[in-house]
């Protein structure tokens, strides 16, 4: 009994693989701008959306490159948006939560309301996160990679927070923050600290784990009061608490060492 030789085994590549991969449809409305994600889901399954003049009722459905995106008829941009960033100056007692979170009691119900239109449209990320009872300067951004360079240990990019303790500082309770420290979760990076005056304490990290701040400042006897950001990489907290400025390009590639996708206009909100 004769066998048939067997072909060769090539090896299996991924759909995608060298090609650019299409975005799924409500995500590419909200990510240019004309939907937040959860008003775009609904405008799909309503039918309002076409991708080259087929109705899709699917949120999941793939955008392919090139692909003409119409709402209620009209042609709307679906390519990479520019990249957006927002400095925000949060209050005490709201939770930093992702974009796809519940927002009952968070910073979004302080931040989207006082949004305008060409900005209202975008999804929101936190960059990084700051303590409910924290406050200080929080930003967000509509582009997920800043968020992920602007967070990662790797980028070192410097937050600045200024404590209000319980204990006396001096400098010699504070020096292990500057040696660098062992906590629960491993080695600390030597931070730079100022001791402001007795009961006030500036930190600078440049990494950004749970409770850091407090953790370092509780191991050396000086548990943590209140705790305000005041700077992230070269954005300084510059605006009254509870509200937003857009940031421009050049903040953005200086101030968070970031390239990003177009050009922002800077400005404030009205």
């Amino acid at each position: 009994m004769s066998h048939k030789p067997e072909k060769p085994k090539t090896p299996q590549h991924k759909r995608w693989e060298g090609k650019e991969k299409p975005d799924w449809l409500s995500r590419a409305l909200a990510r240019a701008g004309v939907f937040p994600q959860e008003e775009a889901e609904t405008a799909i399954r309503a039918g309002r959306v076409t991708i080259n003049g087929r109705v899709a009722k699917m949120p999941l459905a793939p955008v392919p490159p090139g692909a003409v995106v119409k709402v209620d008829g009209k042609p709307v941009p679906v390519g990479a948006p520019p990249t957006r960033v927002l400095a925000f100056h949060k209050p005490a007692g709201v939770l930093t939560s992702t974009e796809r979170q519940h927002r009952t009691g968070t910073v979004f119900e302080v931040l989207l309301p006082q949004l305008p239109p060409e900005l209202a449209g975008y999804s929101w990320h936190a960059v990084g996160r700051l303590d409910v009872d924290s406050t200080g300067l929080l930003l967000f951004t509509n582009d997920d990679k800043l968020v992920a360079h602007a967070t990662s240990p790797d980028t070192r990019l410097p937050k600045r927070y200024v404590a209000r303790v319980f204990s006396t500082a001096d400098d010699a309770r504070v020096e292990p923050l500057r040696r660098g420290m062992t906590l629960d979760d491993g080695p600390a990076r030597p931070a730079k600290v100022v001791v402001r005056d007795e009961h006030t304490v500036e930190v600078t990290l440049t990494e950004g784990r749970h409770h850091q701040v407090k953790r370092m400042l509780g191991a050396v006897g000086l548990p943590v009061r209140a705790l305000h950001r005041e700077a992230v990489g070269g954005i300084e907290l510059d605006i009254p608490e509870g509200t937003f400025r857009l940031l421009g390009d050049e903040e953005v590639r200086e101030g968070l060492r970031y390239e990003g996708r177009g050009a922002a206009t800077p400005g404030h909100p009205e």
